[in-house]
């Protein structure tokens, strides 16, 4: 059988990491070393120290499919024709044109493989399939290229292309990455710093379970399955009953002289609820565990104790086990080995340790046999219990002169092995013993008569119930697991679901409190909380479901103690231990639900109070200084105008009238905001949407503003309009503008716009100072001023802080967003994102990798300064 081609391939975690740039090294290392290596197909994207790896590399040239010029895909009939050592295939995800051979690159991959060819290729994680709907919530996009991840698993080896985000977006502004016109959306939408940080997350931890895999394989085709020990854990059995501190402590001095070990105590649960230990123990249990160091941890272990508890210590990657020695009898131990010599048995490389206590050996505690068969097979095992051995009598009867004595036994073992697997023991054992009987005194000679003549017989009874009662045994079991199977399926079904009300509504208790009640059959479930502390006896319903309401604890059928002051109760039937505990499970996340939503409404509250305050203390003080300013001024011209004893000069007149003139619109500006401002607050602003241009917009804002000469409009013609109010969107942009004139240092204001995803966003970039990360949270706030942490405040510049706070306000009542971005390479730059008309369209901002990279646009983080917009600074 021929050899198949190993596969190598760089994820990375967004494009422009340098997964291509890595594989091209990669591939000029192996030709140095004399390995015959072809380039199948490899995109650049016109980045240029990229295509100068490509340089001395023998590449396959591409076929052109469907005729069409510049239509091209890998000539896969090529590279297998030349047959070379390695191949190097770019962007594994990647969906072949109509009419190549394969519809999926990674498709084209695999014949490679099966020919012996190792392959180089390149992914990023967002075109794994599992990790598709992951990607969109992050992005808001929705990968059309995906390569299964089973496809990515069966790769030899791996490599991860890591980089920080912020490298990242450096890499982009500097321009290698996205040609300079498309970087600007770019770093608006997909190259987010948070979506870079999250994609960046998923890349880890998806090749960190990669090697989880890795390694569990790597045991498992070497046949490990010994504890490899990093380090020494110790796992501590606990019962719950008066032994368990005493070996709780044996333990904790076990884990200590091990070298500071850790320790982890475990009690395991039975799953049919049957057996449970004393009330309040495990609480105890809890405290102690936490007094010595350990952690604390129920397992639910059914009837098969030793092997719940040997499965947690070897999920745990224990070394050592402490447990108690048996409370049973040497007389019990005869029927039941007990649970320590079962554990001890099946250990393995586990070290056992079995702690001696007051109450070892003290207990009767003979078996109790619990039949896993529903009553039906119960019913219907007595009654073949009855007719299966004088069917087989009267067989044997009329078969007398046919077959022999040998026949006969085995007719009657047939007989017992089917009651055995239809009733189980009890029916088996009756239907053996009257067999036997039957068997003796029809067919055995002397015939007719109780009188065994030979050991034979005697040996064919005793056969017939060992034979049933092993049977019997054995399909009880099997039954019992096929309960268990069942019930912790249940389980794990309900648990989800509840954990998924809880993480996914706003307001999840009632829903979690109507899923538990029709769940578990009852009429009603409440959630209760004393109101007076602990020492009192007034509870206050948190929330209910069902008809009957809330009442008491010590009045309700069901119980469960959440915390010293709040519990969950229900009504309309007792539940089974088993159901309790589950509802214990419940009550906590109830609690973390409860208190989410507190915290959450506190948090809204406080907010709400804050931000009326603040809003409070910053008009007084700043609206009083700000109107008295431009006032003071135009008094003072005015005077000097009046004064007939002042000789003025028609130069010093003109400009003491300016002075005025400039005043009254700084006045008008300040009072057009503060009214604009108290607009919005009252909702009273109601838009006139029609279709117009950034281009448009921008060329009337700019008339009037001071320093105007040094804005520079760089905004496409063709692009489409968007649908605003052109008034608001004037003020918006001006508003805009006058702050970063204002702000930026001096430095020259460029106004540009791009499209994506059915919006057009216009930026007004400048390179001044910029407003610290730190202060992005407060930039639209109405009546803040950020101008004192900021070098341009030494320019004297005045305002309420209302200019950005109104522009924001406009610009979503027109369905519109206004934040505030990193200019690269130092600056702000103010975002004005709008709807684009209905059926215009939009271009791609991104080359042919991230065609559907980027993101539709959405706020970038919050901020950008509060405008004097006629009034107001940063």
């Amino acid at each position: 059988m021929s050899r198949r081609g190993e596969l190598r391939i760089h994820l990375g975690a967004a494009p422009g990491v340098g997964k291509t740039y890595a594989m091209l090294g990669e591939a000029r290392r192996r030709v140095e070393r004399g390995t015959d290596v072809v380039v199948g197909i490899v995109e650049t994207h016109g980045r240029s120290k990229t295509a100068d790896l490509l340089h001395g590399l023998e590449i396959v040239p591409r076929r052109c499919v469907g005729g069409h010029p510049g239509l091209d895909e890998l000539d896969l009939d090529a590279v297998l024709a030349r047959r070379p050592e390695v191949a190097l295939i770019d962007e594994l995800a990647h969906t072949n044109a109509p009419g190549s051979r394969n519809r999926k690159r990674w498709q084209d991959v695999e014949e490679l493989l099966e020919a012996g060819i190792d392959v180089l290729t390149t992914v990023n994680v967002q075109h794994l399939e599992s990790l598709n709907d992951v990607v969109e919530r992050i992005t808001g996009v929705r990968q059309q290229e995906t390569v299964p991840d089973e496809v990515v698993r069966k790769a030899a080896q791996i490599e991860l292309i890591d980089i920080t985000p912020e490298a990242l977006r450096r890499r982009m502004a500097h321009g290698n990455i996205y040609a300079a016109e498309k970087v600007d959306a770019a770093l608006a939408n997909y190259f987010r710093p948070g979506n870079l940080i999250a994609l960046r997350e998923l890349a880890l931890l998806w090749v960190a379970d990669e090697v989880d895999v890795a390694l569990q394989r790597y045991r498992s085709e070497k046949e490990i399955s010994d504890t490899w020990e990093t380090r020494e854990r110790v796992v501590v059995a606990l019962t719950g009953d008066k032994e368990s501190e005493t070996v709780l402590r044996r333990a904790a001095r076990i884990a200590k002289h091990a070298g500071a070990a850790d320790l982890l105590a475990v009690h395991v649960l039975r799953g049919d609820g049957l057996a449970g230990p004393p009330v309040g123990a495990v609480a105890r249990l809890r405290t102690l565990a936490e007094d010595v160091g350990a952690s604390f941890h129920t397992v639910v272990g059914g009837e098969d104790v030793p092997a719940a508890l040997l499965d947690f210590a070897r999920g745990a990657n224990a070394t050592q086990l402490v447990l108690g020695t048996s409370r049973r009898s040497r007389l019990a131990r005869v029927f039941v080995e007990g649970i320590g010599a079962r554990v001890v048995q099946d250990s393995g490389s586990i070290d056992v340790h079995m702690v001696t206590h007051d109450g070892a050996g003290r207990g009767l505690r003979l078996p109790a046999f619990h039949s896993g068969l529903p009553a039906s097979r119960k019913v219907l095992g007595w009654v073949l219990a009855a007719l299966m051995p004088l069917a087989a009598t009267g067989a044997g009867i009329v078969l007398r002169g046919v077959v022999g004595m040998s026949t006969d036994v085995v007719l009657f073992f047939l007989a017992t092995v089917v009651v055995a697997m239809v009733g189980g023991l009890g029916p088996a054992v009756v239907a053996a013993v009257v067999g036997g009987v039957l068997l003796n005194f029809f067919l055995t000679p002397p015939l007719y008569s109780f009188t065994i003549a030979t050991a034979e017989n005697l040996l064919a009874i005793a056969a017939m119930v060992v034979v049933a009662v092993l049977v019997a045994i054995v399909v009880d079991r099997a039954a019992r697991r096929a309960q268990q199977a069942a019930r912790a399926r249940a389980e794990g079904a309900l648990l989800a679901s509840f954990a998924r009300t809880v993480l996914t509504r706003s307001d999840p208790l009632p829903r979690l409190l109507e899923k538990v009640r029709e769940a578990f059959g009852l009429h009603s479930v409440a959630l209760l909380e004393r109101t007076g502390g602990s020492a009192s006896d007034e509870w206050t319903c948190v929330t209910s479901s069902g008809p009957v309401g809330c009442m008491a604890p010590e009045e309700a059928e069901v119980d469960v103690e959440i915390e010293d002051d709040l519990h969950l109760i229900g009504s309309g039937r007792s539940l089974p231990a088993a159901d309790r505990r589950l509802l214990e499970v419940v009550g906590g996340q109830a609690l973390l639900a409860l208190r989410s939503q507190r915290a959450a409404a506190e948090a809204d509250d406080s907010r709400r109070r804050a931000h009326a305050t603040e809003t409070r203390s910053a008009l007084l003080s700043t609206v009083g200084h700000d109107l008295r300013s431009p006032l003071t001024s135009i008094k003072a011209a005015a005077g000097s105008l009046r004064d007939t004893s002042l000789q003025l000069p028609p130069a010093d007149r003109l400009e003491l009238m300016a002075t005025i003139e400039e005043s009254a619109d700084r006045l008008t500006g300040l009072v057009d905001n503060l009214l604009d401002s108290a607009r919005l607050a009252s909702g009273t602003v109601t838009p006139l949407l029609a279709p117009i241009g950034y281009d448009e917009v921008a060329g009337r804002a700019l008339v009037g503003l001071p320093g105007a000469d040094r804005v520079t409009v760089d905004i496409d013609e063709t692009l489409p309009d968007v649908l605003a109010d052109s008034g608001l969107l004037e003020r918006v942009v001006a508003n805009a503008v006058d702050n970063a004139l204002r702000y930026a240092g001096g430095a020259p204001i460029v106004l540009r716009a791009s499209a994506h995803a059915n919006r057009v966003e216009l930026r007004i970039v400048d390179s001044g100072p910029g407003v610290p990360r730190h202060q992005r949270d407060a930039l639209f706030a109405p009546f803040r001023r950020l101008g004192s942490a900021l070098p341009s405040d030494r320019d004297g510049a005045t305002g309420v802080g209302l200019g950005l706070s109104v522009a924001r306000g406009l610009t979503e009542t027109m369905d519109g967003t206004l934040s505030a971005e990193d200019t690269p390479g130092g600056g702000l730059t103010v975002v004005v994102s709008l709807p684009a008309v209905p059926g215009a369209a939009v271009p791609d901002p991104a080359p042919a990798e991230a065609a559907q990279a980027p993101g539709p646009p959405a706020p970038s983080p919050a901020g950008s300064p509060s405008v004097p917009s006629r009034g107001g600074a940063r």
